[in-house]
């Protein structure tokens, strides 16, 4: 698609997502440190689908639909809830061919926040290499949302925004990129090679770390895993790459 008008738009925090035209856009939800790594290692292992939830109560009202349901805040899992936002939570045989909803501290919100986009997308370095060659193949803009942390900037989001725009710069040419596109990519840049110890210092890596989960932090830092494309339709979101 080299030479299209095409362009690519990070924005590093959803409290900034009103200044970005999602009219024509494709949006990649990014919330690596956990959820929408999570997300697609659910699918790798037979999630039917997903549904993305704001709030605590919206989640539980799908129990009683046969749903599986989960909750986050804060890092941690939620009494009462069948799975948390833990990548290897995913990783079980109750998970396979069952219906989740799914309501978390920032992924979850950063989803809600994109609605009005022609297409939502999640994206973590899971599944960067099958998320970059389908997003090459789909017409429109592309706006890579950063989940951050309540709305503040992160890094391990910011580094793989800039790990998407790196990456796609080879399929087509961009013009005029905005700052913070160029500003993910550079960071990235710098990290690549040893993302785990470029994150050492990032607060929400220590937040996490106090969970004593870096198990967790070292396999959502890895790429490749999940050869999957989780995407939203009609509110409910299922692997693309199966539609």
């Amino acid at each position: 698609m080299s030479g299209s008008n095409r362009t690519i738009e990070v924005c590093l925090t959803p409290a900034l997502i009103h200044l970005h035209d999602l009219s024509n856009a494709t949006v990649v939800v990014i919330d690596v440190l956990r959820a929408t790594s999570s997300m697609c290692v659910a699918f790798t292992q037979g999630v039917n689908c997903i549904i993305p939830v704001a709030t605590i109560d919206e989640s539980i009202a799908y129990k009683e639909k046969g749903f599986l349901i989960g909750a986050e805040r804060n890092g941690e899992m939620l009494e009462g809830f069948d799975i948390g936002n833990s990548p290897f939570s995913y990783m079980d045989e109750k998970v396979k061919g069952r219906d989740i909803a799914l309501t978390t501290t920032n992924g979850t919100q950063a989803i809600a926040a994109s609605k009005g986009a022609k297409q939502i997308v999640v994206g973590s370095f899971l599944n960067l290499d099958a998320l970059c060659s389908w997003l090459s193949k789909q017409e429109g803009n592309i706006v890579l949302l950063c989940s951050g942390w309540k709305n503040s900037v992160n890094m391990e989001d910011s580094l793989f925004a800039g790990a998407v725009v790196h990456q796609m710069r080879g399929d087509f040419e961009f013009t005029n990129l905005r700052d913070t596109a160029i500003i993910a990519e550079r960071l990235y840049l710098l990290a690549k090679d040893d993302l785990n110890g470029f994150l050492e210092e990032s607060s929400h890596r220590n937040r996490l770390k106090k969970l004593n989960i870096d198990k967790d932090i070292e396999y959502c830092l890895t790429p490749n895993q999940a050869p999957v494309v989780p995407g939203i339709i009609n509110g409910v979101m299922v692997d693309l790459l199966k539609q």
